[in-house]
């Protein structure tokens, strides 16, 4: 039964488009606008995020929070483009955008919603740091991967708040992680619910393949490498925030297919857990 009321949820997902606080073809353009070799002029990007002024309100909060630690404050949207980068434009505008879904849709009291941004942004800071040591991969697409890497729990949140409950319930009874918890509850973990949804949002498959098999990096079909560093850098910041999660495992594998030596990368790890100014990041969103 449970499984039947998976795929019922699963067919809903492509309407969530309609949720973003911004046309999804706002997110379409941005990224053909933003990716590698691209043409784009940064008054033409600025342009696309201008026609939204709440958008261009919340990212130019959020690129003068703390977290960039600028040493003027920008009020352009232009202007935070050429000091911040195009790129990390990108993430503060898919990171907004999740936040309103929350906002329009708020989520049960029981899910933490300031902690679920924290751990996006610490994940994605240790993706894009483990990218940079592995060499040859797009770091800062690393890093957007890492920043929507759980949206699936804050989807199931949102809309199936009593199945979030049940899954909870059955990871803390055996002590399980939370992707076997969904799997054995309803047949379907949260990197392929949220890959389906970043995938009705027109993303790019360098971003959705990693969240989508991040918890199975041995059954990813393409971009291997990329899913074994969301997957490593996920599961780091796990240990590192509590060596005694079921989720903090199975790093030490993870590593070694990787070639990086695990005593470097937790000292990143706990490094990237002890900056404080990812909560102002967070604060800004809200």
């Amino acid at each position: 039964m449970t499984h039947e009321i998976a795929q019922k949820f699963l067919a809903e997902l492509p309407g969530i488009r309609n949720d973003l606080p911004f046309s999804p073809v706002l997110l379409q353009k941005l990224f053909m606008q933003t990716g590698e070799g691209a043409m784009s002029s940064m008054h033409e990007i600025a342009e696309t995020i201008a026609k939204d002024q709440g958008l261009t309100a919340k990212l130019l909060a959020v690129a003068n929070s703390a977290f960039y630690g600028l040493q003027a404050q920008v009020t352009t949207v232009q202007r935070a483009a050429t000091v911040l980068g195009l790129r990390e434009i990108r993430n503060i505008v898919l990171a907004v955008g999740i936040r309103a879904l929350g906002r329009k849709r708020p989520v049960s009291k029981d899910f933490d919603l300031d902690g679920y941004w924290r751990h996006q942004f610490h994940v994605a800071m240790a993706a894009r740091d483990l990218a940079r040591r592995v060499g040859g991969l797009d770091a800062d697409l690393l890093f957007t991967a890492g920043l929507l890497h759980d949206l699936g729990k804050l989807i199931v949140a949102m809309f199936r708040p009593e199945v979030l409950a049940a899954i909870r319930a059955l990871a803390e009874s055996k002590h399980l992680p939370d992707a076997l918890a969904e799997n054995e509850y309803w047949g379907v973990e949260h990197g392929v619910i949220g890959a389906l949804v970043l995938g009705s949002w027109d993303l790019p498959p360098e971003i959705v393949e990693p969240v989508n098999w991040h918890h199975a990096p041995e059954l990813a079909p393409v971009s291997g490498r990329e899913v074994l560093v969301l997957a490593l850098a996920d599961a780091l910041v796990h240990e590192a925030a509590d060596p005694e999660s079921p989720c903090a495992a199975p790093a030490p594998g993870l590593a070694e297919s990787l070639g990086l030596p695990l005593e470097d990368i937790r000292f990143v790890a706990a490094n990237i857990l002890a900056d404080e100014s990812v909560d102002q990041f967070v604060s800004n969103l809200v």
